[in-house]
């Protein structure tokens, strides 16, 4: 059986202020090398982490550093906050949301104090991820974009 893709009108916005990226350019092999799934990131400007997408939190890690959602039309998504963040065990994060909690494009997630925590961690892009198996194409790669902002990357839905 063949497996085809077609566009979609799905929309994504950036999840933080900053700069967009390719996933290629995380410095952890897990995510670069697309093993959870295809996606972007951003280089954040400030420590706050917006919803890229509407739909219900699936899941959000004890140390705040990622949450899972679930859009009604099956898309699965993770946003993870920085590289080796987990380590910290949540010094330095709130979180603005609950498991089961609806959230629309754009709304706060998770506030993180983003010049305490970079020195610690290789990383602190803020990485989204479509886990169930969408492919991601980056519209405005290395320009900056808003949270919020939507058109940043066309996404290919399973058919």
């Amino acid at each position: 059986m063949f497996n085809f893709f077609k566009k979609s009108k799905f929309k994504v916005v950036s999840p933080s202020k900053g700069i967009l990226r390719e996933l290629s350019e995380v410095p952890d092999e897990v995510f670069s090398a697309k093993y959870l799934g295809d996606g972007f990131i951003v280089e954040p400007s400030n420590g706050e982490v917006y919803s890229p997408v509407e739909g219900e939190i699936t899941m959000i890690f004890p140390t705040l550093h990622a949450v899972g959602l679930k859009c009604s039309n099956g898309i699965e998504v993770l946003v993870h906050i920085g590289v080796d963040t987990v380590k910290l065990e949540g010094e330095g994060f709130q979180a603005f949301v609950v498991k089961g909690q609806k959230v629309k494009a754009g709304e706060l997630l998770i506030k993180f104090d983003l010049e305490t925590i970079k020195d610690k961690v290789p990383s602190m892009a803020i990485i989204v991820i479509f886990t169930s198996g969408e492919i991601c194409e980056i519209t405005k790669s290395e320009q900056l974009v808003n949270n919020g902002e939507n058109d940043i990357v066309n996404i290919k839905l399973n058919s």
